[in-house]
């Protein structure tokens, strides 16, 4: 029997979409102004999931070098059609929707053809694309209706559909409107399946905060009339007590052994109302039961995470970088320069700073509730340090050069600093994120930064920051926690990353 650990994927990975190839089953996520964009995981067993790609790393592919934050690349789905991976997605204040094709969900993949409105004056206006094909070939691409651009932006007209020429990425006809859900806010997140005969239109509706769910509809056609479900929401934690809330946008897949699962989004909020989730929007997994009248339900979302992990890089070793390194807006390759000193991992600060758009960081995923990151730093030549970033409007820092180390809190118009002077070249930075502890009363926030250096053999605590200041609640971001390294002024060289994490 499969295991469910739950997150299925730790840390921001939100609006998860899922295909099985074989025995084989690939998931891809949004990434917004982060690049390499599109991770792509591969798992075996529906356990393990391992990162074997992404979709691009340029941000010329997306279109993203100047999107604001909370733009980017925003929900993908990933399907596989007469041997060749499909993958379809809105750019949003980027290029437009977008599709992507490949041989190999490893890469390479194709550089992104824009999908065009039928009289091809622009891209077809929505996010949130699904691509399914029909019996006689037919290419039908669903979407939500948001309008990003041009007149009528910010309007909302619910679930869309059009069949669309995948040789020349047009679309064939004015977009159809479909089911949109029984009248929670923002329908979004459609998918659509053929399952013995008859079409399902699964979507998202309620908004991807406390109220998201998933509701589903069915039609004898792809292109419906669609029959609302009797028992919508299928999955929802709306107004429960439940450890995994905002549970929505999903993807149902045929797993291991026949059985069917929803793979979906979810946060793991913490405090005494549990109000504030740290790491943002993960990727869950539930099982899929069909009944005797042809409607599927969906368990709700069980909290099963898997074991702490320690993560060490050591710069000084030959090889590439892993996958899971980001940069922001920016390709990793323009960041680090692992050249420019041997044995050691170079960023040259160009005056950008964590507060900017385009800063020179190079970070990985916050994975675990309770995490420990200690790096090595030489900033005899210049100034930078290790970042928590969630945007540029809220981040968390320890920074050393000239002498002296700082550390930092930057949340929304509030900034304060810590420093401390120390000699010599080299110094260890650390910043721990921690469960806070009872006391007397309730826990009020997610857990607390410990912002630290050690000098001179000796570990030294700068300051203490609430962590619920750099939760998606309150920054508002579609992302999550990104801790890093990061240069502002001069060369800045890194000899080591250890990350531990738990999520006691």
């Amino acid at each position: 029997m499969t295991t469910l650990f739950n997150p299925v994927l730790n840390g921001f990975h939100p609006d998860p979409s899922v295909v099985r190839v074989g025995d084989e089953w690939f998931l891809a996520t949004s990434s917004f102004e982060y690049l390499p964009g599109i991770p792509i995981h591969r798992s075996r067993d529906f356990e393990t999931w391992e990162l074997i790609g992404h979709v691009g790393a340029l941000p010329e592919t997306f279109g993203i070098a100047d999107v604001p934050t909370a733009g980017g690349v925003w929900a993908p789905t990933i399907r596989h059609h007469d041997g060749v991976f499909h993958l379809v997605i809105t750019i949003a204040m980027g290029r437009g929707m977008l599709h992507f094709t490949a041989a190999d969900a490893a890469g390479p993949w194709s550089d992104g053809d824009l999908i065009l409105s039928v009289d091809g004056s622009g891209s077809v206006n929505g996010i949130d694309p699904d691509i399914a094909w029909d019996a006689a070939g037919n290419a039908y691409v669903t979407y939500s209706g948001l309008i990003l651009d041009g007149p009528g932006i910010g309007t909302h007209l619910g679930i869309l559909q059009v069949k669309v020429d995948l040789e020349n990425h047009i679309a064939l006809e004015e977009p159809r409107s479909l089911w949109s859900g029984t009248g929670g806010q923002f329908p979004e997140a459609p998918h659509l399946y053929e399952v013995d005969g008859t079409w399902y239109l699964m979507i998202a509706e309620g908004g991807t905060e406390r109220g998201h769910g998933i509701s589903i509809a069915r039609s004898a056609s792809p292109e419906g009339p669609f029959e609302t479900a009797p028992q919508n929401p299928l999955v929802s934690a709306r107004s429960t007590i439940r450890p995994v809330q905002n549970t929505g946008h999903g993807d149902l897949v045929v797993g291991p052994d026949g059985e069917w699962f929803c793979i979906m989004l979810g946060v793991r909020p913490r405090s005494m109302t549990r109000a504030f989730s740290a790491l943002g929007r993960e990727t869950f997994v539930s099982p899929v039961h069909w009944q005797a009248d042809g409607w599927p339900t969906i368990d709700p979302v069980l909290l099963n995470p898997r074991p702490g992990t320690r993560v060490e890089v050591d710069f000084s070793a030959d090889g590439d970088l892993d996958g899971e390194w980001l940069a922001i807006r920016r390709p990793i390759a323009e960041i680090a320069d692992p050249a420019a000193r041997p044995g050691w991992l170079t960023l040259h600060g160009d005056g950008s700073t964590l507060d900017d758009s385009h800063p020179v960081f190079l970070g990985r995923r916050q994975e675990h509730l309770t995490n420990r990151v200690t790096v090595t730093v030489d900033a005899s030549a210049g100034v930078g340090g290790i970042g928590v970033r969630y945007d540029e409007r809220f981040h968390v820092e320890v920074e050393a050069g000239a002498g002296v180390v700082t550390a930092r809190a930057v949340l929304g118009g509030l900034r304060q600093e810590w420093t401390l002077p120390y000699s010599g070249d080299v110094l260890d930075l650390h910043i721990d994120s921690l469960k806070p502890e009872a006391g007397i009363g309730f826990v009020s926030t997610s857990d607390v930064f410990h912002l630290a250096a050690t000098i001179d053999g000796e570990r030294v605590e700068l300051g203490e920051v609430d962590g619920r200041f750099l939760s998606s609640e309150t920054t508002e971001s579609f992302t999550g926690r990104v801790i890093g390294l990061y240069a502002v002024t001069g060369d800045v060289s890194f000899q080591s990353w250890i990350a531990e994490g738990n999520d006691e």
